[in-house]
């Protein structure tokens, strides 16, 4: 059956099976309407590189001046470029046909508000049940909506991110960088970031083709290349984004994957080195981050996955910076969304600062073995899953705001319900790495269909 996952932040599915130019033209109308139409402040329009998105993005705006609201077209650009072009024009609220993470055939939409962040539940209940209900408002023909084309949206991005390091400083020193954006929307605008911070920048699969040079996700298996590349060029540093930049993974010196893991823990140790406050990251991020605080003094603010979660707590606490385990980094002086460039150029400042290499910053971090699966749920129910892993583990501390969350002295265990997949998500991280995975192997063997 084709399957349309439509959640409060948006939609995705696989193009031509549940997705396509009618549900893009369906969503935009709801979201359109949602904003109050002409008098709803425009929706800025954005796209990541899949073959797919023009079509999809053309029907989207078609929603949207079909609902009276101005469409303001930024092109390919990636998601933090869009939220922070929406907060720069003003406008009621933002759209990216992106798929993030997900595998070519995939694409979708996220939504904005006028901040730049996710839409709050309210707001996503309200456009999902428009969507789903067809209660569209569509207006008269000489009250159509205005398309616009903003031209050169990644400059505002980019200067709003050299506005929040010390750029002078991360010149002086030259870097050589190697970068790998995935042929993604990020490729253009983090050689622009780079350059400017007088990096030398040595790229592969910079084309903004869609046509993935590797896995989309940056995880270490799939930057083979990027690393090889880094020891080629004598790079000091290797930079990883996902297809629409809101992921960031690093490789050392020496051409070592280390794990998405270590972005956050890494950029949030560096920002509590010039100034304190509270930090903020979901149930599924390192325990490498709980150490950073506790060296620093800080709370560290736990939420349930998901960008949105992090960004209120971000805001309601006043953190100084959060984000996600999976290379997600929030920096509220930039904007409210995960972002890979300033992710990037918070490392750059770090070694700029510290005269060390990477590798060493790693080392300083305590070591931890995570391990990531996929489960699909077939005919099987989520919650009957969550159920048996709750019977499986009696000893643990239970946090049930997201799935089920099982922590022990030793690591944790997360299992829940993708948002994006029809999957179940097994996350688990430990001391020893025989004790993560035989955690997760049981895990996957209550989710085994039986039979």
């Amino acid at each position: 059956m084709p399957q349309l996952i439509v959640s409060i932040s948006g939609i995705r599915g696989i193009v031509g099976d549940g997705l396509g130019p009618a549900e893009a033209r369906a969503f935009g109308l709801a979201f359109g309407t949602h904003l109050g139409g002409p008098e709803g402040g425009g929706v800025v329009l954005g796209r990541d590189t899949r073959p797919s998105g023009p079509m999809l993005a053309e029907a989207l705006k078609e929603g949207f001046l079909r609902a009276g609201c101005r469409a303001l077209d930024v092109g390919v650009l990636s998601t933090p470029g869009v939220a922070v072009a929406v907060r720069h024009l003003g406008a009621g609220g933002g759209a990216v046909v992106t798929a993030s993470h997900n595998p070519a055939a995939y694409n979708g939409i996220k939504l904005l508000s006028s901040s730049g962040r996710a839409l709050s539940r309210e707001d996503g209940r309200a456009v999902r049940d428009r969507f789903q209900r067809r209660a569209f408002t569509e207006v008269s023909p000489d009250a159509i909506g205005r398309g616009e084309t903003v031209l050169d949206a990644a400059r505002i991005h980019v200067e709003r991110v050299l506005a929040v390091v010390d750029a002078e400083r991360i010149r002086g020193r030259r870097f050589r960088v190697a970068l790998d954006p995935v042929n993604g929307a990020g490729g253009a605008e983090m050689v622009r970031l780079l350059e400017s911070l007088g990096c030398r920048v040595h790229a592969i699969n910079v084309e903004p083709t869609g046509e993935f040079g590797r896995g989309p996700e940056p995880t270490p298996e799939n930057l083979a290349d990027l690393a090889e590349a880094v020891c080629r060029h004598g790079a000091a540093v290797g930079f990883a984004l996902d297809p629409d930049a809101d992921r960031l993974s690093l490789v050392d010196e020496t051409g070592r994957p280390v794990g998405e893991e270590y972005t956050l823990a890494l950029v949030c140790r560096h920002r509590l080195s010039q100034e304190r406050g509270p930090l903020a990251a979901n149930l599924s991020t390192s325990r490498m981050l709980d150490e950073v605080a506790e060296a620093a003094g800080v709370t560290l603010y736990r939420t349930p996955v998901g960008e949105l979660n992090v960004a209120e707590a971000i805001e309601r606490e006043g953190c100084l910076i959060g984000g996600e385990g999976n290379g997600g980094v929030i920096d509220p002086r930039v904007c409210p969304v995960r972002d890979g460039l300033v992710g990037a150029a918070l490392v750059l400042e770090m070694m700029a600062t510290s005269g060390r290499p990477l590798s060493e910053h790693c080392s300083d971090l305590p070591v931890y073995t995570m391990v990531k699966e996929k489960a699909p749920l077939g005919d099987a129910e989520a919650s009957e899953v969550l159920e048996a892993v709750r019977r499986r583990f009696p000893d643990a501390r239970l946090d049930e705001r997201d799935g089920v969350y099982l922590a022990w002295e030793d690591g944790w265990l997360h299992v829940r319900a993708s948002n994006t997949e029809p999957i179940l998500r097994i996350i688990a991280e430990a001391t020893e790495e025989h004790t993560a995975r035989s955690r997760v192997r049981e895990v996957m063997n209550l989710a085994r269909p039986p039979g």
